[in-house]
């Protein structure tokens, strides 16, 4: 089949068809197809309009899975959307359950047009090799999200870099403040102390270290995989005159051999997986003094599951271009493991809204230094990072997503746990 045999007219006169049945009446976005047939948006002012270049990228783009070739088909530049890309999200939303039922009955015309051009995975895919959570695969799936450059992240990231959700307590706070307020909130619920010794698993670009390190007095040791994180932190290190008291290695939580009085793992765990997450909790125990604490800080699965069917919601995407082996699970999961190598479950928060928040920061931050994001990382990679992050704020702000920090204690002897008789010390003025 050639689409210059078919009629141009037909051929939008049946993608109109196709998006009118699936689209809600009212919606706040336009879709403009290949440049010469749109349809409005009927709820004004519009938030979004999607171009969808041409009637072959349109039958690529409705192949099951559906996340894995929207996806490719926005990275590819094939797919855009101009505007509030979190607003398309949930325009998605709306429409998912009906496009998941409307794509097995797409007319032959537009099923067929997906095999006039053949496509393949971007090079921005994760080829990793190996036994999955092996230490060397590891390795390989946290380089290829985390050593990107260390300029790209530092285009949209707070000043600190620190790459986790952040701390809006009055919702108004800047990026900077709610990334501040995230690092003292941790070290309260730690009730760190000078001279401690702090060991942080996953430790990123070194934020939480130099500011336990600075503000609580503590030894700090962080741990990461990135060879380009450790770099970066290094600096800072030096630039702090923290040498003597803050370190970091490239290393494997497996992997360490020390004790500490604190132990804190921050956006790690995701990494981690099903299977390897009681190793995981172990080597936090190990690691730990009795009667120490640690804060376990995790994306998890939402309170409301995804009403799109397993065509538009496989992970496929997300998993082939982003986190690579990356797994969210249930937070009873990761209690229930926690547990079971002897941690108590000491305090438990949900900080769902502020991912949202967080997320939404960092891609007005990255939209605002596009031009320097696509010099820095390519137009592909910059595409990639704004359709991830817009994605995940949605998900967070619908509840298919939340992050939840819990602090477990390792009892000591007689079961004692260095912690107050409240928690009202976590919201104590700042001095």
């Amino acid at each position: 089949m050639n689409t210059k045999t078919v009629s141009p007219d037909y051929l939008q006169g049946a993608a109109l068809d196709l998006l009118k049945r699936v689209l809600p009446q009212e919606r706040s976005f336009a879709v403009d197809l290949w440049g010469q047939a749109t349809l409005p948006a009927t709820r004004l002012p519009a938030q979004a309009t999607l171009r969808i270049r041409s009637p072959e990228v349109l039958g690529e783009m409705l192949n099951p899975p559906l996340d894995l070739s929207l996806g490719e088909a926005f990275l590819r530049g094939d797919l855009e959307i101009a505007g509030d890309l979190e607003a398309a999200f949930a325009a998605v939303e709306e429409v998912a359950p009906k496009l998941s039922v409307s794509v097995l009955q797409l007319p032959a015309l537009l099923k067929n047009l997906a095999t006039l051009r053949q496509q393949t995975a971007s090079p921005l895919a994760a080829r990793l090799r190996g036994i999955a959570h092996s230490k060397a695969r590891d390795r390989q799936a946290i380089a290829h999200h985390y050593d990107v450059s260390n300029a790209f992240y530092q285009l949209w990231l707070d000043t600190r870099m620190v790459y986790s959700c952040g701390y809006f307590p009055s919702g108004s706070e800047t990026l900077d403040q709610a990334q501040q307020a995230k690092l003292e909130h941790i070290c309260r619920k730690l009730r760190l102390k000078p001279g401690e010794r702090l060991l942080d698993i996953g430790s990123g670009w070194g934020g939480l270290i130099l500011y336990a390190a600075q503000h609580y007095g503590v030894e700090a040791l962080g741990i990461t995989l990135s060879q380009r994180q450790a770099e970066e932190t290094q600096a800072r290190i030096r630039a702090a005159g923290l040498e003597g008291r803050v370190r970091v290695e490239l290393l494997d939580y497996r992997e360490v051999h020390e004790t500490f009085d604190k132990v804190v793992s921050v956006g790690m765990a995701e990494h981690v997986g099903r299977e390897n997450l009681p190793t995981y909790f172990r080597a936090a125990w190990q690691a730990l003094r009795p009667g120490g604490l640690m804060l376990h800080h995790v994306i998890t699965q939402g309170p409301v599951a995804l009403t799109a069917g397993k065509s538009l919601a496989s992970g496929e995407f997300i998993s082939r271009y982003v986190f690579p082996d990356g797994e969210i699970l249930p937070l009873w999961q990761n209690l229930e493991a926690a547990e079971q190598v002897g941690f108590e479950v000491r305090d438990v928060e949900d900080l769902r809204e502020h991912y949202a928040f967080t997320l939404r920061h960092w891609v007005k931050n990255l939209e605002a230094r596009w031009e320097a994001a696509v010099e820095e990382a390519g137009a592909e990679r910059a595409r990639l990072w704004r359709l991830y992050m817009a994605a995940s704020a949605h998900q967070f702000n619908y509840g298919h997503l939340a992050v939840h920090q819990a602090l477990l204690a390792r009892p000591g002897e007689g079961s004692w746990v260095e912690l107050p008789a409240s928690r009202a010390d976590l919201y104590r003025p700042a001095a």
